[in-house]
């Protein structure tokens, strides 16, 4: 819903509002992210594919892998745009990681996008600037990326001389920072991914904001002519 509110300029949260109006929905569980995370809600569909295939539902088991494969695609679409802000290359460029969880208030990272982003294959090595939320142990893929990633608890260093920011956890100090003073300290121009809808499209500082599934138009206008 996300992908199809920003291609046809509507807006996620006002759509997630009207369907969770509805008593038999309500609203929880409606608001548009990057794609879930943590192992246990992919493990639980792909139990449910097992069990209709075992079964004979191969017609149901291909619409639970559907899920999968639509959750995978939502989480390598944020990645796309974020390498695409930094002209499709991330050689030599530090990217702002705020929110290594897969949700707040916990300390998981099994099979979330946040590995995701700094694992991404792209055209040369990525210099990542990491904010965890807790004090976990990166398991780096090679000896070459534990180079590559940096452990920093205070956001406001996490952000220094960045170019991109992105906010891939929904914690509540994340709302409460002084962007203002994130913004002076970041390369130029400045992009924030939010991929939480945690500061919307709202900043007037001069970020150059993409929030997921609102009007592509509200940041695009601003964006450089060579993107």
């Amino acid at each position: 819903m996300s992908a199809l509110c920003e291609a046809t300029g509507a807006n996620v949260s006002e759509v997630s509002y009207v369907v969770g109006k509805d008593s038999r929905i309500r609203p929880k569980f409606l608001n548009a992210s990057v794609g879930f995370g943590g192992s246990c809600f992919q493990k639980d569909v792909l139990n449910l594919v097992y069990i209709c295939e075992c079964n004979g539902l191969p017609e149901v088991a291909e619409y639970w892998k559907q899920v999968i494969k639509i959750n995978d695609y939502q989480k390598i679409r944020f990645v796309n745009r974020v390498v695409a802000s930094m002209f499709n290359t991330v050689l030599g460029k530090k990217v702002a990681i705020l929110g290594f969880a897969f949700k707040k208030d916990t300390g998981d990272t099994q099979g979330d996008l946040q590995l995701m982003l700094t694992r991404t294959k792209s055209k040369g090595p990525c210099n990542e600037k990491v904010d965890w939320d807790h004090p976990l142990h990166l398991q780096p893929m090679s000896p070459t990326g534990v180079k590559q990633v940096s452990v920093v608890w205070d956001a406001y260093t996490t952000t220094k001389d960045a170019l991109v920011v992105c906010i891939l956890t929904e914690w509540d100090g994340f709302k409460s920072l002084d962007y203002k003073k994130i913004y002076d300290n970041m390369q130029k121009p400045a992009f924030i991914f939010d991929g939480r809808n945690v500061v919307g499209t709202s900043l007037e500082i001069g970020f150059i904001v993409y929030a997921i599934g609102k009007p592509l138009d509200a940041w695009l206008k601003d964006m450089p002519a060579v993107v």
